[in-house]
């Protein structure tokens, strides 16, 4: 599938409300664009409308902009009502003038037309785009992007019918091998929070996310729900480590703080983001479901956003592939809707993005464009994840097998990758997969910023013809930003997360296609020749 990713960061030398927008993934070699843009005073007043329009009981009170006092800078007039307009004409024109500001400061010039190339492109092949906003700036963290909207009468980005939106971020760590799943496995904590009778939230969880009606004609997938009622920290890494859950749902109190805020558990029992990271990339939990006001914002000292320091981040950055976390309060009623749409929806092995897609249009239906709920749920998915929870048996990817196979002696071929740099170097290939990347825990280690920590793998694979046994390799691209090149007949080829075939002298390039050029080499042990 078709993915675009855009990053967004205030540039610090040049004033304090400029900032640089650019692509920094696209699925064609030209769209990496950048412009640098002012973050406007006129801006900065919806905004901060928004806020004291839509924002629950614990708002960030971060000012982005200074804009003049007593001067009104917005251009529509918020007083006028709507025609057949039965709600608030205010809310509704304010969510929508948000949306549409929003969407014309990301989508201006060659940031539009990288888009709607790598739209149109998706729609060729019949697909949908993935759309990944990377927010660098705390500041700007706590903004609705999920309203972007390109003119009145579209739809917002995150309700498209051809665009899956997600937000992300790039400085990672490389996601752990991933099981592949048939079925929910659920487990569902309850923590304290005066405000939540604990045994009645957790019956109705229970029945939300076992129950599923079937949608189209496809069965849909088994759930299995485990629930825990206020455990302490050493029971719940314990009921982790016990059983393959492949999604953790929270519900309960937290409060914001820097290493991606408490979990409280019980009275007088927290844990931080950090510490709950660990666990759950350790027990291969796939997707973090988080139902608190606090998960997708992050924490503040004086009124000063701390980077990298709200929940969906931290769990994020530390190797969970995808995490669901609120943006602001969410009531009840709205909350349960919503977990009931996106369970059915996953049931039905739709992706994590596009599950949280028909979610959030359930609660747009049931509760109206112009009311806050379905702008709530904020999707963080790791770069490097696809975003599959779960798939049926003859979807699941086969686990690679020890390559030998019995009564067979042919001598295996001697597969290198040599640097053609001055003074290369060159690495042998191991017989089942050999990693790449820029950390140490690499087989071949490549030391460049460019680099990313799990750039890409060689998988060799022996196929059986008649009596004899063929040796073949092949090259996966995992790189944050799909850096991977081939030399072809028309030139250096960019290839995106996919697995192509190696031939002995094809040329390669990790990173950047101006950086260092290697060389795939076979020698057959036979005849010596390559």
């Amino acid at each position: 599938m078709s993915c675009l990713n855009v990053a967004i960061a205030r540039l610090v030398n040049t004033g304090t409300d400029n900032f640089a927008i650019w692509v920094v993934k696209a699925p064609y070699p030209s769209g990496y664009v950048l412009r640098d843009c002012v973050f406007s005073p006129e801006l900065g007043q919806i905004w901060q409308e928004w806020q004291q329009m839509f924002a629950g009981h614990s708002p960030l009170d971060i000012a982005l902009v200074s804009t003049s006092p007593g001067v009104n800078t917005l251009p529509i007039d918020f007083s006028s009502p709507l025609v057949g307009q039965t709600t608030s004409p205010y809310s509704s024109r304010l969510m929508q003038y948000l949306g549409i500001s929003l969407w014309r400061w990301v989508f201006d010039g060659q940031i539009l037309g990288s888009l709607e190339r790598s739209r149109g492109m998706a729609m060729g092949q019949n697909k949908r785009l993935r759309f990944r906003l990377e927010i660098r700036d705390p500041d700007l963290i706590a903004l609705p992007w999920e309203i972007m909207q390109r003119e009145p009468g579209q739809s917002a980005i995150s309700l498209s019918q051809d665009i899956l939106f997600s937000r992300t971020t790039s400085e990672v760590e490389p996601l752990p091998n991933l099981r592949t799943d048939a079925a929910l496995n659920v487990l569902l904590v309850l923590g304290h929070d005066d405000n939540l009778e604990l045994e009645t939230e957790a019956a109705i969880l229970e029945k939300i996310l076992s129950e599923c009606s079937p949608s189209g004609k496809n069965s849909v997938s088994a759930c299995m729900v485990k629930t825990l009622l206020q455990p302490t920290p050493q029971q719940l890494i314990q009921e982790l480590e016990t059983k393959a859950y492949n999604v953790f749902f929270y519900a309960g109190h937290g409060l914001p703080a820097p290493d991606g805020g408490l979990l409280f558990l019980g009275p007088n029992m927290t844990l931080n983001g950090i510490e709950l990271a660990q666990v759950l990339t350790r027990t291969g939990v796939k997707l973090g479901v988080f139902n608190a006001c606090w998960g997708a914002q992050p924490a503040a000292i004086n009124q000063q956003a701390i980077p990298a320091s709200s929940l969906a981040e931290v769990l994020i950055r530390h190797g969970v592939p995808a995490v669901l976390a609120m943006r602001d309060e969410i009531a009840d009623q709205e909350s349960h809707s919503f977990i009931k749409a996106f369970t059915e929806a996953l049931r039905s092995r739709k992706p994590i993005d596009e599950a949280v897609a028909a979610a959030r249009q359930e609660l747009l239906t049931i509760y109206k464009f112009n009311q806050p709920a379905w702008t709530l749920p904020v999707l963080y998915l790791h770069p490097d994840f696809r975003g599959d929870l779960i798939k049926s048996v003859d979807e699941g990817i086969t686990e690679l097998p020890d390559t030998a196979i019995s009564g067979i002696t042919s001598p295996a071929p001697i597969a290198s990758l040599r640097s053609l740099s001055s003074e290369g170097k060159t690495w042998l290939l191991r017989s089942g997969v050999t990693r790449i990347g820029r950390t140490k825990d690499n087989d071949i280690v490549i030391p460049e910023l460019y680099i990313s920590k799990r750039h890409a793998e060689i998988l060799c694979r022996n196929i059986l013809t008649g009596s004899k046994s063929v040796t073949t390799y092949y090259l996966q691209d995992f790189s944050t930003y799909g850096t991977t090149w081939c030399l072809s007949p028309n030139g250096w080829q960019q290839i995106l997360r996919e697995q192509v075939p190696l031939r002995s002298g094809m040329k390669l390039k990790f990173g950047s296609a101006k950086g260092e050029t290697w060389e795939f080499m076979i020698e057959d042990p036979l005849t010596g020749d390559g």
